[in-house]
């Protein structure tokens, strides 16, 4: 007999999925079970990859999405077991990772009557998907199983199908059929009358910034020929990072929170600037005037700043557009002052991070960063915990077009790390991926240490282990407030992965640190490296209101950073070479 889970599973197989995220139980066993008889993987069906926590299972599921740009999915029972979901799945959403989550659910007749563990999926889940639908009846699918995937897939973002386990169980009705799914998104072309716009706007200006972001991913190649033919600083924000900062002579750092170099003084002293595949959500960073904006989404288009105008289109297939209408310019004084500014400002920090880096106990977060950065795979993935590791990983994890940094940029949930993790190491065993991991967020989901060890998943996990909530405890200090709950006892993530079963080694000296790193990544198996770090180190951003600093002021002295040094500096003086000094 063909059940309707055997449709569910079908139709995956058929889009390409070759594993689901989760954990057993009740209402999702028949789900469960049809996994089991599809034969797993190697035999053209599915894998069940357990974890720990549903919440870890949607994460993983967003970082192999993201990392193939294919369908992934995860799944969890129904009541407690789907809400727990909703984070990752938020956080896929918010990336715009074509994620498809299964939310098993009570048995149908009892839907309504307040059973145990009743939930309503539909609400819950419908501000994080594009589509999200009750399956309430074996003679709907496997149509609605098609349509969640065409909506995940062809939208880039969460679907959603909630299945009660009774009606999973029930013979399937309709013949399930063959069916591809939607392939690459086409490019999308904006009207002539918009380009022609552009092109008048930007022949009109005479200092132009462009603020470049993970819009660029497939446009690397297209946004620095257009920053040459205007003499154009680029900026990127954190996600625009991996896709626009690499073999980019023009690159003048990040703005915000994380921000580094002259982005943010380019941006302002332009009167011009470009917002190419960028929603930075940071208004109060932006110029708020003389700003056109580029976007494949009507809706991002004008939501952050206000713009003369915005054009709807791919930044790559705009770039190509408009290009030929632009005259060349051979007047370079504004981005070779900008170059200049951007490697100054790097420069000014160095002696913070290099006065007595190898001998400071506790170990500079930064130090261990830029180590790992050096010994890390040409084609390495990073996962990065939400707080400090997004600095450290911002500022010293240098990108090449081949590496990839995948974090929660936009939903910035804690606990990220790992989970994400595993997720791209399922999705590739053979490839390095080093989970850059903050010890509040490895401490949330700190069981999924044993996912890595059921799996045999080859993640290394570096814990930047200061005891305290960095990033909580730089808020605070700029607030003027005193840390409070920040900090927390000292915790041996060593024994504790030894414990699991995980080679794992703590370090505390800062003359150990390459050595501790080139074994993690050496080790054939997952490792961790648990590296007690200061708690101290907080970053400031480039650009701090009055009120910010008198924060500061108020707050008690510590070891505060500012800046991006590192490889960063390097690329800064690369780009300079050939730069005339003012």
């Amino acid at each position: 007999m063909t059940t309707v889970a055997d449709q569910l599973i079908d139709v995956l197989v058929q889009a390409g999925v070759r594993r689901i995220y989760g954990v057993v139980g009740d209402s999702l066993n028949p789900v469960v079970d049809a996994i089991r008889r599809s034969g797993g993987s190697a035999n053209g069906g599915i894998d069940w990859v357990h974890v720990r926590n549903e919440e870890a299972g949607a994460f993983a599921a967003a970082a192999e999405a993201q990392l193939t740009g294919q369908l992934a999915v995860c799944a969890g029972s129904c009541g407690p077991g789907n809400l727990h979901l909703l984070q990752g799945v938020f956080d896929a959403h918010r990336s715009g990772a074509p994620v498809l989550a299964i939310a098993s659910h009570i048995p149908a007749a009892q839907i309504g009557t307040g059973f145990f563990q009743e939930t309503h999926p539909q609400h819950l889940f419908g501000e994080c998907s594009h589509y999200c639908e009750l399956v309430s009846r074996p003679e709907q699918m496997p149509r609605l199983a098609r349509i969640a995937v065409q909506n995940a897939v062809g939208r880039r973002g969460a679907a959603v199908l909630v299945l009660p386990g009774d009606v999973a169980h029930e013979q399937a009705v309709h013949p399930t059929g063959t069916s591809g799914v939607v392939g690459t998104p086409p490019a999308i072309l904006p009207a002539d009358a918009d380009v022609a716009r552009l092109a008048e706007r930007i022949e009109r200006a005479e200092k132009i910034m462009i603020m470049a972001g993970a819009g660029c991913r497939d446009a690397h190649d297209e946004v620095v020929q257009l920053a040459d033919t205007l003499g154009a600083p680029v900026g990127h924000s954190l996600r625009g990072k991996e896709f626009i900062q690499y073999d980019n002579p023009f690159d003048v750092g990040m703005s915000g929170l994380l921000g580094y170099g002259a982005c943010y003084d380019a941006m302002h002293a332009a009167d011009l600037v470009l917002l190419l595949g960028t929603d930075f959500p940071y208004d109060n960073f932006l110029p708020q005037a003389n700003t056109v904006q580029v976007d494949i989404d009507a809706a991002r288009i004008g939501r952050r700043s206000v713009l003369e105008f915005g054009v709807l289109g791919d930044v790559g297939a705009t770039i190509g557009a408009v290009l030929p209408r632009l005259t060349r310019r051979e007047d370079r004084t504004f981005l070779n002052g900008m170059l200049h500014r951007h490697e100054r400002g790097l420069q000014k920090v160095v002696d913070a991070y290099t006065k007595n880096v190898e001998k400071h106990v506790p170990i500079h977060p930064e130090y261990v960063a830029d180590v790992l950065d050096d010994e890390a795979s040409d084609d390495a993935v990073f996962t990065v915990d939400t707080g400090m590791c997004n600095v450290w990983s911002a500022r010293y994890v240098t990108p090449n077009g081949r590496r990839r940094l995948l974090g929660s940029f936009v939903h910035g949930s804690m606990a990220n790390a790992l989970p994400h993790a595993i997720g791209a190491q399922a999705a590739d065993r053979s490839r390095q991926v080093i989970a850059m991991a903050g010890d509040g967020g490895l401490s949330m989901l700190l069981g999924e240490l044993l996912t890595l060890r059921t799996h045999a998943l080859p993640v290394k996990v570096v814990v930047f282990n200061n005891s305290s909530l960095g990033m909580v405890k730089l808020e605070m200090l700029v607030d003027g407030l005193p840390e409070y709950g920040t900090d927390h006892e000292h915790v041996n993530f060593a024994a504790i992965a030894q414990g699991a079963g995980i080679h794992a080694r703590r370090v505390e000296d800062p003359a150990d640190i390459r050595d501790g790193i080139k074994d993690l990544l050496a080790h054939d198996g997952p490792a961790l490296l648990d590296v007690v770090t200061d708690p101290n180190a907080l970053s400031i951003p480039p650009n701090i209101t009055a009120a910010q600093v008198k924060g500061f002021a108020l707050a008690v002295s510590r070891t505060v950073l500012s800046g991006g040094v590192g490889k960063m500096l390097q690329l800064a003086k690369s780009n300079l070479r050939n730069v005339p000094r003012p």
